[in-house]
């Protein structure tokens, strides 16, 4: 790998590390702290490739790519953030920057985007940013690796005219998902028209229906609940649309490819073939714990921006809520925050104004998991899995599921505690590097060495 890489980020550690990995991997590298002078730098045509955190102290990285992209349109930007949501993600693919990754990263795999980045040139230049009042409402916030994949993917298909499924428990936030992949794409000017099975009802149905949309959006929300009727009728609708008419989007609850076709409760196959273009997984709450506390205080904030009392919670609190199985998810999360924000007495929410709140559910953290070892614990969630069903049974392909919900977990906190030694990971674990790695892989599992680039 060689060429001259402009660094720009306010953390001396990152710009000393880039600096020494980028130099060792054959490459010349300025780095600073100022945006005003990366930018000089940009004006006086040097570098083959930038990266650019987006918080700097004296502008927003984010900002800088057209103005980059102006000047040098063939210079292809690598956007690095500790801003882990998803208008990040989207806001980097809308000013068409290279790549996006979010903090604390993986440093190889920076350097292999870096290696490819200048190999290739930017295709055009960039679109003006979208101006939305909803940017800032959006609670979809993450810093677990499947936010991040979900919100990469996101910006991917986002401009693309592929038609989308969004499947997720109730409460994860798809339609929120649809709606900013509208509001974010070329389309964004045009109606986003969400329909059910009532819009599809008689003759003149379908065709009104895509008459709203003029060229928009169409979401379907909860498709895996109409019924035969219904389904066919949107079957007829897709196939109507043209290559000028609205993109199509749909939402469910469940994975739908175990219904295709079965003779109770089926799911037509060429109605899930047209839908499925790109599929988006949302994940529950609890399979992202760690996100409990970031989504926790986004309603804290926007709860005092609305008139309320500024809160916080305390540790023992947090913990409560970060043990709580939120069978709800983020629509459960933000109505126990609001109810907190508006009956608790003090500025910092204790423990027992949590459990009041949420009832027998509330648990301590973990203490089935200290009391009954880790066969205790995986029976209670099982037994509360089956229990949140409905009376029904869980989508097909359970056994791997919960597998990779221990695994996952289970490899991140062996890599953390060999400091992101694979090596010593690997016989830690008692398994074979390479199988270690094809795990770390397949998991989509964040991996740093000695220490966190934050």
């Amino acid at each position: 790998m060689d060429g001259t890489i402009l660094v720009a980020d306010d953390d001396r550690t990152i710009r000393t590390v880039l600096t020494q990995a980028l130099t060792r991997a054959g490459c010349k590298v300025h780095a600073t702290s100022s945006l005003v002078t990366l930018m000089r730098w940009v004006e006086e045509g040097k570098g083959d490739l930038v990266i650019s955190d987006v918080v700097m102290p004296d502008g927003n990285g984010l900002d800088m790519l057209p103005k980059i992209g102006a000047e040098r349109p063939g210079l292809p930007v690598i956007v690095i953030s500790a801003q882990n949501t998803i208008m990040t993600a989207i806001q980097a693919a809308e000013a068409e920057a290279y790549d996006y990754l979010p903090k604390p990263f993986d440093l190889p795999d920076l350097m292999k985007r870096a290696s490819r980045a200048l190999e290739q040139k930017r295709k055009a230049a960039p679109a003006p940013a979208p101006e939305t009042e909803e940017t800032d409402d959006l609670p979809l916030v993450g810093r677990t690796p499947r936010m991040q994949a979900l919100y990469r993917l996101v910006a991917r298909v986002m401009n693309t005219d592929l038609p989308v499924l969004i499947t997720g428990e109730s409460g994860t936030g798809k339609s929120l998902i649809a709606r900013a992949i509208h509001d974010f794409s070329d389309r964004r000017t045009l109606p986003f028209v969400v329909a059910g099975a009532e819009d599809l009802a008689g003759f003149d149905g379908p065709a009104e229906l895509v008459a709203r949309a003029r060229g928009g959006s169409i979401l379907f929300d909860e498709v895996g609940d109409l019924d035969d009727a219904a389904q066919a009728r949107v079957v007829r609708l897709l196939d109507t649309i043209e290559g000028t008419g609205p993109r199509v989007m749909a939402t469910a609850q469940r994975d739908l490819t175990p219904r295709l076709d079965a003779e109770e409760r089926g799911f037509r196959s060429d109605l899930y073939y047209r839908l499925a273009g790109a599929q988006l997984d949302v994940p529950a709450l609890r399979e992202r714990v760690d996100d409990i506390p970031l989504l926790a205080a986004h309603f804290l904030t926007r709860a005092e921006r609305d008139g309320g009392t500024l809160r916080r919670f305390s540790d023992e609190a947090m913990a409560l809520v970060r043990a709580h199985p939120w069978p709800g998810n983020v629509r459960q999360l933000e109505n126990i925050v609001r109810r907190l924000v508006a009956t608790s007495p003090a500025e910092e929410i204790v423990k027992p104004e949590v459990e009041a709140v949420l009832g027998p559910q509330a648990a301590g953290p973990r203490t089935v998991a200290t009391t009954e070892g880790l066969s205790g614990a995986v029976e209670a969630h099982l037994r509360r899995y089956f229990d949140l069903q409905g009376g029904q049974l869980p989508p097909a392909g359970l056994y791997q599921r919960v597998l990779r919900e221990v695994e996952a977990p289970l490899i991140e906190i062996a890599l953390d505690a060999t400091a992101g030694n694979q090596a010593r990971c690997a016989d830690l674990l008692g398994i074979n590097r390479n199988t270690l790695r094809k795990k770390i892989t397949d998991l989509d599992i964040l991996v740093t060495r000695r220490r966190k680039l934050m």
